[in-house]
């Protein structure tokens, strides 16, 4: 692997990009028979030539007003158009398979990711040989699966991903047997038909998925009312046999990465990257929490100008 680390100190000069003024549309697109709802995102008075395109995927649970919408603005400001929607089962985009909602699918998002690549492919407003993809946390895995082999896309970026790998799903869900508890609470789930609980909620708060507050809660950030706060059970077989963390050498494409020790799972970052043999950039930032990539604007603007400079090199 070829390998370029930035410090937080010394990486790349402050960003020059003024606040973006951006126009967007509301675009639908279709996947395996369902129609999915998603956002162009263009400079104010865009003139109608083609610009490069950033698609923009967001953590778990997340709709695309969340943190997608953060850094695709972030990306208009740096001379992109931007991309964002919302998956199948989440947000105003149909079911999943079986009229399934709420449900974490990473063959499914994986699968919307590509064709969402394929649809702005087809825009005028795109240059179809500058396609990208940036995913955050948790869809940074099935960004990174989207784009393997994907001669659509130009490059790809990650922040704060979450890229998990047997080890971490245990050390993070309680080891084996809390791992094998949430598997069959996932079987019984699906055999129920679903069982939907509250993604968020306060610090301490029984029968939810993150009872921590924060970022999902607080009605100022990421508690937007386009949120659905909702989480099946079904889906938590899907996600603990989801190693992305394993997958490094599926890939080729130009990389970057910008993540913080003080962030969820580091540790994942550098599992996949001892299996990533291509060019990549390492952007590791000083007590960054994994919500403050979501939208703290200092640590937006900075992993937002590491990741545009990767996509333009």
């Amino acid at each position: 692997m070829n390998k370029i680390a930035l410090t937080a100190a010394a990486s790349l000069m402050a960003s020059t990009a003024a606040i973006a003024q951006v126009e967007t549309r509301t675009l639908t697109f279709e996947n395996e028979g369902a129609q999915l709802s998603g956002t162009l995102y263009l400079p104010e008075g865009h003139d109608g030539s083609v610009l490069p395109i950033v698609v923009v995927t967001g953590a778990w649970t997340s709709v695309e007003e969340q943190m997608p919408s953060v850094y695709a603005k972030e990306m208009v400001g740096r001379g992109f158009a931007a991309f964002t929607f919302d998956f199948r089962g989440w947000g105003k985009s149909g079911d999943l398979p079986g009229h399934v909602r709420y449900a974490e699918s990473p063959a499914a998002k994986t699968s919307d990711i590509r064709a969402a690549f394929e649809f702005v492919a087809t825009l005028p407003e795109v240059d179809a040989s500058q396609i990208n993809g940036l995913g955050i946390c948790a869809s940074a895995g099935y960004m990174v699966d989207a784009v393997a082999g994907n001669d659509t896309v130009n490059r790809i970026g990650l922040v704060a991903p979450w890229l998990q790998n047997e080890h971490l799903v245990e050390t993070v869900y309680g080891g084996s047997e809390g791992v094998a508890g949430l598997i069959n609470l996932s079987r019984a789930a699906e055999a129920a038909g679903g069982q939907i609980i509250p993604a968020s909620g306060p610090e301490g708060a029984e029968g939810v998925l993150m009872p921590i507050g924060g970022y999902y809660y607080d009605a100022d950030r990421g508690a937007v009312p386009a949120y659905d706060n909702k989480w099946n059970n079904a889906g938590w077989e899907g996600w603990l046999t989801y190693h992305p963390a394993d997958n490094g050498a599926r890939l080729t494409h130009p990389l970057a990465i910008v993540h913080s020790e003080t962030a969820a799972i580091p540790d994942g970052v550098r599992a996949f990257l001892s299996g990533f043999a291509g060019e990549a950039t390492l952007q590791m930032l000083e007590d960054v929490t994994q919500f403050d990539f979501y939208d703290n604007p200092e640590d937006v603007t900075r992993a937002a100008d590491t990741i545009a400079t990767h996509f333009k090199s």
